[in-house]
C-alpha cells in the first residue's frame, strides 16, 4: 500500500532552497536534487519503516549523492516530512517540529 506523503512548510522550504542553491552553482544540479529527493520519497510512500528511528518516533532517510537527509514520521494513514536537512546543520532545528 502506497501511502501519501505531505511537507510541512518548513520541509517545503527547505527542499526548494536547497535546489534552488545546487541550481545556482551548476546548471541542472538542481533537477538532479529534486530527482534524488523525489526518489526518496516514492520509496518512503512503498515502504515507511525501511529506515530506523532517530528521535521519538522521526525516521531518516538518506538522499544519493547530496549531504542531505529526510527525516519524517508515519501518521495516520500517511507519511509527513518534517525536513529535508542538510547534515551539517544542527540537528536541534527541526526537533521542535509537529
Amino acid at each position: 500500500m502506497t501511502l501519501p506523503i505531505r511537507l510541512l512548510t518548513e520541509a517545503k522550504n527547505e527542499f526548494a532552497d536547497a535546489a534552488d542553491w545546487y541550481d545556482r552553482q551548476r546548471p541542472g544540479l538542481g533537477m538532479d536534487f529534486l530527482t534524488r529527493v523525489r526518489g526518496v520519497l516514492d520509496r518512503l510512500a512503498d515502504d515507511p519503516q525501511r529506515h530506523a528511528a532517530v528521535y521519538g518516533d522521526v525516521r531518516k532517510a538518506t538522499v544519493p549523492r547530496f549531504p542531505y537527509i529526510v527525516l519524517y514520521r508515519q501518521e495516520a494513514g500517511e507519511i509527513i516530512v518534517i525536513s529535508v536537512f542538510h547534515t551539517a546543520r544542527d540537528p536541534t532545528g527541526w526537533q521542535s517540529r509537529d
